[in-house]
């Protein structure tokens, strides 16, 4: 227990002291730890045989990068990368602005909506963030909107990227546990539009609380509604076409994926938004963002390799039962650590070191993990607004400099606490997550 916690220590002072990029401290206190476990000291550095280290790292690289499965993490980063491209994400703010902006509050419902249906396709939570604060600020400045709820409910709404299918975080998740991610999307589904309303009810509540923080705008008209959805189509008919397909087992998630890009390609190129530097730019991004996630998880996996060795998974199992409480205390305390770690660790990061720890613990008490991941994503999703480093709030502060970090934060206080009504639900209601899952798979 002791190689565990020194080695816990030493990974929290490279990310935080030395702010040394995740992925290589985790693997090189993952590679350091393993080789310390097979009687690496101080004394024998020099004559130390290296080769059962060397091993474990190097297959975890080469078995990584040749896992077919993960070609739909790339494909999805480009999916998402060529919507953004195709200026989507102002099509489905009219849209959204359409039904929604004539009601108190009304352009902040469009813009959680908005935000909804756009990190659908695109799968980012800080993409969404930065894209949607462009699009969305103007206009509710415009109707005299309070910038606590304008502001707050494009990060809120951004948290929902990693959680509505397709999601990369979803997909990493499903690696690092061994889970199907055709019953993680399917079981992030319904999660997402959960999320999506209790939103809205948020926003309801701000407004009724002061009025004057969200004006009723200007009434739009059938005809004009729906000459609105013409510029969505395409893109609603791509997502149903991937998401269905996963849904109903005609192709998998990696197909599925390369169906999106595909088609995501083709609809940029249709708006006439695809130049040859559009091209370039989205394919350098695109790569630039799979390289940085594929160190992580490769830093990632050397690391559960270190701590698995060492037990660490086992002697939790052991304490747990030693404590003997019942396993739904376990998962509280679970929940309580990643929102205490949330307000430190930026969202990636937190699951990465966590899961390995966690997931054989749960799995061992009987829970489910998909439903577990489902449960990860959401508390990921309360640190993506949770003070001090709520990653959203710091993106929305970076683009609108003349809005405080403070006013952000104080206008995303009823978002979270939907976020914990919704994370209460799922905890408590486990069906909400597995329904789909059960329904089409098992």
């Amino acid at each position: 227990m002791s190689v565990v916690l020194i080695g816990f220590a030493v990974l929290l002072f490279l990310i935080i002291v030395v702010r040394m990029p995740i992925a290589f401290a985790m693997g090189i206190v993952g590679f350091f730890g393993f080789a310390f476990l097979q009687g690496l000291e101080l004394s024998n550095i020099a004559n130390f045989r290296w080769t059962g280290a060397l091993s474990m790292a190097s297959n975890r690289v080469i078995d990584t990068v040749q896992e077919y499965s993960l070609s739909v993490i790339p494909l999805f980063i480009l999916m998402g990368n060529l919507v953004t491209r195709s200026g989507l994400s102002h099509e489905l703010y009219s849209v959204s602005n359409a039904f929604l902006g004539h009601r108190k509050g009304g352009l902040s419902m469009a813009t959680v909506v908005a935000c909804g249906g756009f990190s659908a396709i695109c799968g980012s939570s800080l993409a969404t963030s930065a894209t949607m604060s462009k699009v969305a600020m103007p206009p509710m400045r415009k109707y005299g909107y309070a910038d606590s709820l304008a502001t707050a409910s494009i990060a809120a709404g951004g948290t929902l990227g990693i959680l509505i299918p397709p999601s990369v975080i979803l997909v990493i998740y499903g690696l690092l546990t061994e889970s199907s991610i055709r019953e993680l999307f399917a079981a992030g589904f319904i999660p997402g539009i959960l999320g999506i309303l209790l939103y809205l009810v948020a926003v309801r509540y701000v407004v009724w609380r002061d009025p004057s923080a969200g004006p009723a705008g200007e009434k739009t008209e059938w005809p004009e509604r729906l000459q609105a959805m013409k510029g969505v189509w395409g893109v609603l008919v791509l997502f149903t076409v991937v998401m269905g397909g996963i849904y109903l087992g005609i192709f998998t998630p990696t197909e599925a994926a390369g169906i999106g890009a595909g088609g995501a390609f083709l609809i940029t190129l249709f708006r006439g938004r695809m130049t040859l530097r559009n091209l370039f730019e989205t394919l350098t991004d695109t790569a630039r963002t799979s390289a940085m996630l594929f160190a992580v998880v490769i830093g990632a996996l050397i690391f559960s390799d270190f701590i698995n060795r060492a037990g660490l998974p086992d002697m939790l199992l052991d304490l747990v039962t030693s404590m003997d409480v019942a396993p739904i205390v376990v998962i509280l305390a679970i929940l309580g650590i990643y929102i205490v770690l949330g307000m430190v660790f930026e969202s990636l990061s937190m699951m990465l070191l966590t899961v390995p720890v966690f997931y054989p613990l749960v799995a061992s008490l009987g829970y489910d993990l998909v439903w577990f991941g489902i449960v990860v994503v959401v508390v990921t999703e309360i640190s993506l607004i949770t003070p001090p480093v709520g990653m959203n709030v710091f993106v929305l502060s970076a683009v609108l400099r003349d809005v405080k970090t403070g006013t952000i934060f104080k206008g995303v206080t009823p978002f979270w606490c939907a976020d914990i009504v919704r994370l209460a639900l799922i905890v408590f209601v486990a069906q909400i997550a597995l329904f789909l899952p059960e329904l089409l798979y098992r």
